[in-house]
């Protein structure tokens, strides 16, 4: 069993440096650990990136395929959508807004797996605020469709596996 166990730390150990050796190859490096400094930093990039009438900036906070946790920096109203392969996980890092989940998109078009809409119909609307977390299971419409002044998230897709698994 100690064989087996330090086997599989030396596998890990090597796959981490591998992953973080890949970014100078071309594929992104993987990205473990953000401060609160740096968190602080992507929100200051991501204002000053933002242009006039755009309503999310999304810049990387961690990377571990096929995780990643984004900061999506929301000064206005953007579209609604619905992800069809994977949840989605928000973590409210500082203001605040209103959430709609469920209901049904409209004016729906595709984007790929996803779909996505000017608004939703229906569903349940909530006010999200610094601290809160929420999670929004694939398949369902989701819709910042109220922002009070700015709101600031870490957010991640959390792609489904398959059943048994």
């Amino acid at each position: 069993m100690r064989v087996y166990v330090i086997g599989m730390a030396a596998v890990l150990t090597a796959a981490l440096t591998m992953g973080q050796q890949q970014g100078k190859g071309g594929t992104p490096a993987m990205k473990l650990f953000a401060s609160s400094a740096d968190v602080q930093a992507l929100i200051a990039k991501a204002k000053a990136e933002r242009k006039e009438n755009q309503p999310t900036v999304s810049l990387p906070i961690l990377q571990l395929a096929p995780y990643n946790a984004n900061l999506e920096y929301r000064a206005s109203v953007g579209p609604a959508a619905v992800h069809e392969k994977e949840a989605e996980m928000f973590y409210v890092i500082d203001g605040s807004a209103t959430l709609t989940t469920g209901g049904k998109l409209t004016s729906e078009t595709r984007n790929g797996d996803n779909l996505t809409g000017t608004g939703i119909e229906g569903g349940q609307s909530r006010t999200v605020s610094k601290g809160d977390f929420v999670i929004v299971p694939e398949n369902t419409p989701h819709w910042f469709g109220k922002i009070d002044n700015v709101i600031v998230l870490m957010s991640i897709h959390v792609p489904r596996t398959s059943a048994g698994h």
